[in-house]
């Protein structure tokens, strides 16, 4: 708490320094707002799309430009697959651009919460297999080699092992579409509601392993799996080699590191470690609205950034 309210009050008071100046992305007071200049962190966060717009502007291009400033050298977006092909470009040469990494998007086949791959119903396979063709042409636009797949609900007269065989028997039909493209598929397990199939790290990694393709990894999501089983960094060691992305968000309130109760410090140390060389996609809030709260999240991933030194 007390290195909380000591940010606060210096973010406060950079704020009131800042209230007078114009903040957008082309003005040349752009570049002198930083908060360690342009050194790289020592891992691949990933931005999302409004995650710096108070200081950058709504301009997803601008933001990236302003995230690269502060370190930041990777970005994932959920809804690339929504975007017009025009801006999916735009996206992908700003990253080349600027030597940043894209991260996951999500393959999107109309309602992923129902879509489910549980039931082994042509229908939902049809459908998933254009899905992944159509993500395989967003991917090449934006420079994209992961992406997210949420196998949906249980199927709830359908036995357990059913279930399972059909999720893996549709994985491998994706990875047919994938792998010859060279992406990589992320099955998220989530915590969003009981409904959902994939919900543990034991789980998904026993798909994987059935599913026995480069093409088919995890998506690791720190905060929904703090929520379902805890003990983050020995399911991280046990899943290992099955995980292929990590996601970020403290919990509780799905927000930035430092804000609950999750130590990411000490996480991010053991990733690092152990070689991750992958993006941990940013996918949480921000604790504090305005300019002085994305000047905090900045502040907040530097801090826990800074393990080398413990």
């Amino acid at each position: 708490m007390q290195r909380r309210n000591f940010m606060q009050q210096s973010l406060l008071t950079g704020a009131t320094l800042l209230t007078g100046a114009s903040l957008k992305a082309n003005d040349k007071t752009i570049n002198e707002f930083r908060l360690n200049d342009d050194k790289p962190f020592n891992l691949l966060y990933g931005i999302h799309d409004g995650m710096f717009k108070e200081l950058a502007g709504n301009d997803f291009l601008d933001q990236l430009k302003f995230a690269y400033d502060n370190g930041f050298r990777a970005m994932e977006d959920n809804g690339m697959m929504q975007r017009d092909k025009s801006m999916q470009e735009k996206i992908g040469n700003q990253l080349a651009k600027l030597g940043m990494s894209m991260g996951v998007f999500v393959i999107d086949a109309g309602d992923n919460w129902k879509t489910s791959f549980t039931t082994g119903k042509q229908e939902f396979t049809d459908r998933y297999m254009v899905a992944c063709r159509e993500a395989v042409e967003v991917a090449k636009r934006c420079h994209a080699k992961w992406v997210t797949v949420v196998p949906g609900y249980f199927e709830r007269k359908i036995p357990i092992g059913i279930q399972t065989a059909n999720v893996i028997d549709m994985l491998r039909r994706c990875a047919e579409i994938m792998e010859p493209a060279g992406l990589v598929m992320v099955i998220e397990s989530l915590s969003d509601n009981p409904d959902l199939f994939l919900r543990y790290s034991d789980q998904g990694y026993m798909i994987c392993k059935a599913v026995n393709s480069p093409s088919c990894k995890m998506l690791f999501d720190m905060y929904h799996m703090q929520r379902n089983e805890g003990d983050i960094i020995e399911h991280i060691d046990w899943s290992w080699d099955q995980i292929g992305y990590f996601q970020i968000g403290d919990n509780p309130r799905r927000k930035q590191p430092t804000t609950g109760e999750m130590n990411y410090k000490n996480i991010f140390k053991h990733l690092y470690n152990k070689g991750y060389k992958g993006i941990l996609g940013m996918e949480h809030g921000t604790e504090n609205p305005g300019k002085g709260g994305e000047l905090e999240l900045i502040k907040d991933y530097r801090w826990s950034d800074d393990f080398l030194k413990t």
